[in-house]
């Protein structure tokens, strides 16, 4: 079994590691994860000088490779994240276009069960106009449902909690190609082993 540790940038991501459904996942296809998923608190804070106590903390739990999982909010490319993150730890770095929220657009059965509307379909979701938390609000407005409330842990905890949110199933979406790179690198990890 491989072992990872991970190092995310906030709170949301930190919810859908640490959820039931994606740990099941991991353990199904011979990964364990190093506890706690360390949050570094916001992208700006997934920069070398800040990484290096979390990748202590984590080479202690004698993991087998560290991976970051971060957002690309307004950066112009992948690259542009990877170049500010550096790989002076690790090389394992998995960015979520535009943002984490676009995965759970991706993962269909849990936004239908968000929205609880059988026809829901987000065709391209990392292509929303605005950020993809704006689309998950406007969505809702647009079909009278609840909306996101103000927080985004909250909603990633309704997402993973009460919706079953999956990281599998956004993988599976035509489009979104952020997920289905997350969800294929664990794969190879754990089949390099």
């Amino acid at each position: 079994m491989v072992k990872l540790g991970f190092i995310v940038e906030g709170y949301s991501e930190k919810i859908v590691v640490e959820s039931k459904t994606f740990k099941k996942w991991l353990v199904n296809n011979g990964i364990s994860i190093a506890h706690p998923v360390i949050n570094a608190e916001g992208g700006g804070n997934l920069l070398p000088k800040h990484l290096k106590e979390a990748i202590q903390r984590l080479t202690h739990q004698e993991v087998d490779h560290i991976v970051i999982l971060t957002d690309l909010e307004c950066e112009p490319d992948e690259d542009a994240v990877r170049q500010r993150i550096g790989n002076q730890y690790t090389n394992l770095i998995f960015i979520a276009v535009k943002a984490l929220e676009a995965w759970y657009l991706a993962d269909t059965e849990a936004m239908r069960k968000w929205l609880k509307v059988d026809s829901f379909y987000e065709n391209k979701p990392q292509e929303t106009p605005a950020m993809p938390w704006d689309r998950l609000g406007d969505i809702a407005k647009e079909l009278n449902k609840r909306g996101t409330g103000p927080s985004k842990p909250k909603f990633a905890k309704i997402m993973v909690d009460h919706c079953g949110f999956d990281v599998v199933r956004a993988a599976q979406h035509p489009h979104c190609p952020s997920a289905k790179a997350f969800h294929d690198g664990l794969l190879a990890l754990a089949e390099s082993v």
